[in-house]
C-alpha cells in the first residue's frame, strides 16, 4: 500500500500518468496493457498515485470525441490491482452545466474513486457548454472531500497570468496542480515563485505543484507533444534528437532531471514554500518502457 495522497503531496510526490486502452482495442489487448501497467507500478514502490487522463479530441465546434472508454473504469481496475491512489481527470468544459459536473463527481465517488483533476477546454476561442474550471472546483470540492478525496487542476507555465489563475483555483478548492509537459526550467520556476508570492499576500497555503515530464525520443513525439499544447524549445529538441549514438531516451531523461533539479534548487534558494513533485506521462502506448525509465530515474533521484 502506497502513501495516502494527502501525505504524499507534502513530500516529493511521484505520479504516473498511463495511457488508457483505446475504446477500439480488443479485450485481450486491453487486458495485456493493464497487466503491463500493473507490473510496472508493483516494481516501483516509490510511485504514489496513478493519474488517469481523459483522452479526447474536439471538432471545430469544440464537441468531444473520446478516444478511450470511461477512464474511471480503467482507474478502478488499476486501483484494485496496484493498491495505489488513483486520480481521474475530467474535461469539465464538455459537461453542460454545474449540475452535470455534480452528477459526474457523485458518480465517480460511488465508483470508489475520490481524487479528481478537473480540466478546461483546449481552445479559448470556443464557447464550451460547461462551466470554467474554477466553478467546477467549487462544485466538486465538497463532494470529493466528503469521501476523503482531493481536487486537482492543470497549470501551464508559459501562459500569461497563470499564477493568478492558480490562486483563484486554490481559493476555489484545488489542492494540487499538475503542469503541462515541461522542458524549460525558467518559465516553470517563474510561475511557481509568483504563485508562492501571491499565496503569501493572500495568507493562503500554496497547493503542491507536480512538474510533468514525458519521453521525447523521436520527431513523432515532438510533434505530438506540441499538439498537446506543450512548448518544446527547438534547441532542446535538437539536443535530444540529433545525437548519433541512439541515446535519445537517455538524453530525454537527463533533460527532465535537469529541469526538475534546477527548479527545485531555485525554489529552495528563494525560500519558495510551494511543495514540488513529478508527474511522468506515458503519452502513447508505445512508450510504456520509456515511462518506466523516467519513473525509475526520479525514484532514484528522490531517494538521495
Amino acid at each position: 500500500m502506497g502513501r495516502a495522497l494527502s501525505e504524499a503531496l507534502r513530500d516529493k510526490p511521484l505520479f504516473f500518468e498511463p495511457v488508457p486502452p483505446s475504446s477500439r482495442a480488443k479485450a485481450t489487448r486491453a487486458t495485456a496493457e493493464i497487466d503491463a501497467v500493473v507490473a510496472l507500478v508493483r516494481a516501483n514502490p516509490r510511485i504514489d498515485a496513478l493519474d488517469i487522463p481523459e483522452l479526447v479530441d474536439e471538432n471545430h465546434e469544440g464537441r468531444p470525441l473520446y478516444r478511450t472508454a470511461d477512464p474511471r473504469e480503467y482507474g478502478r481496475r488499476l486501483a484494485e490491482r496496484t493498491v495505489r491512489e488513483v486520480v481521474v481527470n475530467k474535461v469539465v468544459a464538455h459537461l453542460d452545466s454545474p449540475e452535470a459536473i455534480e452528477r459526474w463527481a457523485s458518480e465517480t465517488v460511488r465508483m470508489g474513486l475520490r481524487h479528481v483533476v478537473l480540466v478546461g477546454g483546449t481552445s479559448r476561442y470556443i464557447p464550451y457548454p460547461g462551466p470554467g474550471v474554477t466553478e467546477a472546483d467549487r462544485v466538486c470540492r465538497p463532494i470529493v472531500e466528503a469521501a476523503g478525496g482531493l481536487v486537482g487542476n492543470i497549470t501551464i507555465p508559459q501562459r500569461d497570468g497563470e499564477p493568478h489563475r492558480m490562486l483563484s483555483k486554490t481559493r476555489a478548492g484545488a489542492s494540487f496542480f499538475t503542469t503541462q509537459i515541461v522542458f524549460d526550467a525558467d518559465s516553470t520556476f517563474g510561475m511557481v515563485r509568483e504563485y508562492d508570492l501571491l499565496c503569501r499576500h493572500a495568507s493562503l497555503p500554496p497547493a503542491p505543484v507536480l512538474l510533468s515530464f514525458a519521453p521525447l525520443v523521436d520527431d513523432q513525439d515532438a510533434e505530438f507533444i506540441r499538439w498537446l499544447g506543450a512548448d518544446v524549445p527547438e534547441a532542446v529538441e535538437r539536443a535530444i534528437l540529433e545525437g548519433e549514438d541512439g541515446g535519445n531516451l537517455r538524453r530525454s531523461v537527463d533533460r527532465a532531471l535537469e529541469v526538475w533539479t534546477t527548479v527545485a534548487e531555485r525554489c529552495r534558494s528563494a525560500d519558495v514554500e510551494v511543495p514540488l513533485g513529478v508527474n511522468v506521462e506515458q503519452i502513447s502506448a508505445r512508450h510504456l518502457d520509456d515511462a518506466r525509465t523516467f519513473l525509475d530515474a526520479f525514484a532514484e533521484r528522490f531517494a538521495r
